[in-house]
């Protein structure tokens, strides 16, 4: 529905309002220099220009100063007089005076009030939008008809026969033209157009009209400019928007300023600095565990302490250091340790700082960075998930198309070794990924060396138990605990380490305790590996019988077996990641491994599923887990390792990143290793089912006392099980001598222990 003219003036109101407060407040941004002659505003500016008065008295005064300089010196009471008519000026409540050019004040929203510039985006915006409202009026039809239904139209104007004819307007609506004027005084809605033209003829044969005298019916397609004009405004409100936030509205808004820091500017860097005087709270001797990559840190550190002492020499600083290691073994802590140990300043900024969505800011912060770097050299500069920017090139990006990821990187590139000196800037990076990181970015020159950070070893984990250990209120001696406690944890890197800690101080807690005991400390280490105690976890009697079977099965295989892992504890407690039940053992920290071994480990984790076959008659999904590694263990004693005589002296490592595509053998090849591993799998499933035959009634009662008691230690094993036949290490001071480690020896009184136990258990 078109407007009216009478509701114009309504509706132009707040938009003429508008349009007026943005022209007055670009056109008094303006300099604009008074003349004595120009006196009158243009024709039809009035409403955005000052009052009269006020120009009038800015150019007057301007003519009084030029007249007062030709004139020569002034009285001594002139300056004294010029200095309290500018503070009058300055203090009056309109602002007079209290500008130059004329004495124009600031604009009232805080706004910009540079002199000769554009208008911001702000400006852009309500004029776009002032503009918009008004043309959406102004391109309103200018008649107004009324509205009416079909029984009105055909009461009281086509009997009457006063309708000239009748136009149909993009087929939703009929106007109704009167004799006489022409124009159109009514309107109604159609719902259908045949449904009309039928009506209105069955309407003029019941009143008795002549066919010739039918009145006309014409379409017409209208366009209203105002409403398309509309379908832009969203449009327009973002790119106003934008303007305004690149031109820092939001940020001046927020305290940005001229003095201030924009928060919308993407293009800089935002590292967090730490100088001389900031301590992070984290030195050298808070970081255990790493003897070899703190020595390497703390070179980087005296270089630029005392770089005269290696150029006398001939000797270069280092560029950068890459820190590369699995999670949690101590990146991050040994960067805020060299943050707090250093006597440089040290900028402190994440890989992912750089990737941004906006084309070009990632290259523009790497400027930024390395921009303030250089204005505090020496420094060291930490980068923090390096890989979240220094991925290979031409991986993962689309061809042809521009990778922000891939300029950022080449940026990077340039300012760690490129055409100009980067000065005396250590960079260090840290990432978990080091597989994925571009070639050019590790080259001697940018990363000078790679610090490699594993988990500790025993020696290693004791150290990091001896820094956490000592802000708990322990039951025993610090020194014990941390050595037993180390021997419990391997393969635990320095955040889990840290983590059974709090969780031990916690459960003692919960439990009202005094002091954190070594019961604690086990119940936190279930916690951390096998999840939470699910005690609301209903079994019923069958299942718990067949989870106590299933467990005692694990343990008895790997007591029994020479290269399998030493047993630590089991449990038939439900938890979160172990479902129903398992068995905790001390792998040896072995770096390398026979086929022996691995065969024996396979044998232990079939015991499980043999066991329940053999006291229950059949199987259950429960090891479900155990076949995956047995699986896994197979394919890699065949294919990788080169175990198997068909096989060969071959190796074929599947590709990283997932799962191969592509197998570099034939398929003639591929059914050797099936045959190959199937036939593996079968002869340890043999094996095991053969010894789990023979030692049935020990099992049995391993299975009963995990019934009874739910969880059992190592101790309780052994009372049922019998002293191990071969000897292994099992406390601190064996563990670092590595008794028990290689070629391990037969214990002399384990045979006689195991037939005592072994009668006893059959009784």
């Amino acid at each position: 529905m078109c407007l009216g003219t009478r509701q114009v003036p309504l509706l132009c109101a707040p938009a003429w309002s508008a349009f007026r407060a943005v022209g007055r407040r670009y056109l008094c941004a303006q300099p604009r220099a008074p003349k004595p002659s120009d006196h009158s505003s243009p024709k039809g500016f009035g409403h955005f220009l000052r009052h009269r008065p006020m120009r009038e008295e800015a150019a007057h005064a301007q003519a009084g100063k030029g007249k007062a300089a030709e004139g020569g010196a002034k009285s001594p009471s002139d300056p004294v007089r010029e200095a309290a008519k500018q503070s009058k000026q300055a203090s009056s409540p309109d602002g007079k005076g209290g500008g130059s050019g004329g004495g124009s004040k600031p604009p009232p929203d805080g706004g910009s009030s540079s002199e000769g510039g554009p208008p911001n985006g702000a400006t852009v915006a309500m004029a776009a939008i002032a503009s918009l409202i008004l043309t959406t009026q102004l391109f309103s039809s200018g008649d107004d008809p009324s509205e009416i239904t079909f029984a009105d139209f055909r009461r009281e104007l086509l009997e009457s026969g006063s309708v000239e004819r009748i136009v149909i307007v993009n087929k939703s609506k009929a106007r109704v033209h009167m004799r006489g004027s022409g124009l159109a005084h009514y309107w109604f809605s159609l719902g259908s157009v045949n449904g009309f033209e039928k009506k209105l003829e069955q309407a003029q044969a019941d009143i008795g009209t002549a066919q010739r005298d039918y009145i006309p019916v014409t379409y017409e397609s209208e366009t209203n400019i105002g409403a398309e004009l509309l379908k832009l405004a969203p449009t327009l409100l973002l790119v106003a928007f934008w303007i305004f936030m690149m031109r820092g509205g939001i940020g001046s808004a927020m305290g940005g300023g001229a003095g201030g820091r924009n928060i919308f500017q993407v293009g800089k860097s935002k590292p967090t600095i730490i100088n001389k005087e900031t301590k992070t709270g984290v030195t050298f001797k808070d970081v255990a565990g790493l003897a070899e990559a703190k020595v390497e840190v703390m070179e980087l550190v005296d270089f630029l302490k005392n770089p005269e002492r290696y150029k006398k020499l001939g000797a270069k600083i280092p560029k950068g250091a890459l820190l590369v290691g699995p999670p949690g073994t101590g990146k991050t802590l040994l960067a805020k340790a060299t943050a707090g140990e250093a006597s440089v300043p040290f900028l402190s900024i994440s890989g992912s700082d750089f990737i941004e969505m906006f084309v070009g800011v990632g290259p523009s912060r790497v400027r930024d960075l390395f921009a303030q770097a250089k204005s505090m050299q020496p420094c060291i500069v930490w980068i923090d998930e390096i890989d979240a920017v220094g991925r290979a090139r031409g991986k993962g990006g689309m061809a042809g198309g521009n990778d922000e990821r891939e300029n950022t990187l080449n940026q990077l590139l340039v300012e760690m070794d490129g055409f100009s000196s980067s000065g005396n800037i250590v960079v260090m990076g840290g990432t978990n990924r080091a597989d994925i990181l571009d070639p050019a970015l590790m080259r001697p020159g940018r990363f000078d060396r790679t610090i490699e950070i594993s988990a500790p070893d025993i020696k290693g984990r004791a150290e990091i138990f001896r820094v956490h250990l000592p802000k708990l209120r322990l039951a025993d001696e610090l020194e014990e605990v941390a050595r037993k406690l180390s021997t419990l944890t391997p393969g635990f890197s320095g955040a889990e380490i840290a983590n059974v800690v709090n969780e031990g101080a916690l459960i003692a807690a919960r439990h009202k305790k005094d002091a954190v005991g070594i019961d604690d400390f086990h119940a936190a280490m279930d916690r951390v590996i096998g999840g939470l105690e699910k005690k609301s976890k209903v079994m019923t009697v069958e299942d718990k019988r067949r989870v106590a079977h299933h467990e005692a099965g694990h343990a008895t295989v790997g007591w029994f077996l020479q290269h399998a892992a030493p047993l630590l504890k089991v449990s038939i407690v439900p938890r979160g990641m172990a479902a129903l039940g398992y068995a905790q053992y001390v792998p040896k920290e072995r770096k390398l491994h026979t086929k022996e071994q691995m065969v024996d480990t396979m044998c232990m984790m079939l015991g499980g599923r043999i066991a329940e076959k053999l006291f229950f008659g059949n199987i259950s999904t429960g090891a479900q887990d155990d076949q995956q590694k047995v699986t896994r263990i197979a394919y890699s004693l065949v294919t990788l390792y080169g175990f198997n005589q068909k096989i060969g002296n071959m190796s074929f490592p599947p590709e990283q990143g997932g799962m191969s595509t592509s197998r570099p053998y034939s398929e003639r090849q591929a059914e050797v290793v099936d045959e190959e591993v199937r036939a593996l799998v079968k002869e340890a499933y043999d094996r095991t089912t053969a010894l789990l035959t023979e030692k049935k009634e020990l099992a049995r009662g391993l299975a009963q006392l995990l019934l009874e008691k739910e969880v059992i230690q190592r101790e309780e094993v052994e009372s049922v099980l019998g002293v191990r036949q071969w000897r292994e290490a099992t406390t601190y001071e064996e563990l670092v001598a590595g008794v028990g480690n290689s070629n391990p020896e037969i214990n002399p009184n384990a045979a006689e222990t195991a037939m005592a136990v072994h009668h006893e258990g059959r009784r």
